[in-house]
């Protein structure tokens, strides 16, 4: 294996080797569980070192050997991050054990890391994917389905965001390796949470009326009211999302929702 100078300074040792099918769907099955062992001490640092674990067996000696014992022992320290985006990180740190890189480097990676895919996996995630999903479960309770199909429509769509999340972010850190600051700079990245924010606005100005349209019930329901207050709030959704600094679309369907429910109370007090 030959050495190689990186402009940064860093010095990588070969390419890592490509991981076989059974480590990848081992360090994959592993990261659903990665938060398994979290504590006030480590927090995700356990469960880093057993998700880049099967791809540590790859190195000189496998599992009997010395690097592999040393790897575990490093990767198995601090660490905190979002749990989903936390597969970039196992994939990169898998990829830095197995090209042999210095151990004071890792441990820098490894620190540089948790930062930007706390903050990056918060915004995308629990500010804007999980709200979009729920918002687009209350559509569907709006617009009269039944309660098995709203909550198996939740489960369905936010699952399948997560696990493609942990996925592609798997191969994507390994991939990278050190240099995944290139990933985190993509666009999908950048303008991610913005766009999820932007949907989870207009989502709001469609599934609150309607679900409150349902709650009060067809004998209560006035048509006309309702079909007003729809067509206001999603407009108003719309032209408002798109002025940033202003008023978020939510803010305006909670407005309209307020006033619906007054004059509801009022008119059939």
């Amino acid at each position: 294996m030959t050495t190689v100078p990186t402009p940064d300074g860093i010095v990588v040792v070969g390419p890592a080797p490509e991981l076989p099918r059974a480590t990848w769907i081992a360090m994959f099955l592993r990261l659903l569980a990665i938060q398994g062992s979290w504590n006030y001490e480590l927090l995700m640092g356990t469960g880093i070192g057993f998700c880049t674990e099967p791809a540590l067996r790859l190195l000189p000696e496998g599992p009997t050997g010395a690097p592999y014992r040393e790897a575990l022992a490093r990767e198995s320290r601090y660490f905190n991050a979002h749990p989903y985006l936390a597969a970039l990180a196992v994939g990169a740190l898998s990829r830095a054990e197995l090209d042999r890189v210095q151990p004071a480097t890792i441990e820098r990676f490894r620190i540089a890391l948790c930062g930007p895919l706390g903050s990056i996996g918060d915004r995308m995630v629990w500010a804007g994917w999980l709200p979009c999903c729920s918002l687009l479960a209350l559509a569907l309770f709006g617009l009269g389905c039944r309660p098995l199909v709203v909550v198996g429509t939740f489960l369905v769509v936010y699952n399948a965001g997560h696990l493609a999340l942990r996925a592609w972010g798997l191969r994507a850190g390994y991939r990278a390796g050190l240099r995944l600051a290139g990933t985190l700079g993509m666009p999908f990245f950048r303008r991610g949470p913005e766009v999820l924010a932007r949907t989870g606005a207009l989502l709001a100005g469609i599934a609150l009326p309607l679900a409150l349209a349902r709650v009060i019930g067809p004998g209560r329901r006035e048509p006309l009211i309702v079909g007003g207050v729809l067509i206001v709030t999603v407009a108003g959704a719309i032209v408002l999302t798109r002025r940033r600094g202003v008023v978020e679309g939510w803010q305006l369907a909670l407005a309209i929702l307020a006033a619906y429910v007054l004059y509801a109370v009022l008119a059939h007090g």
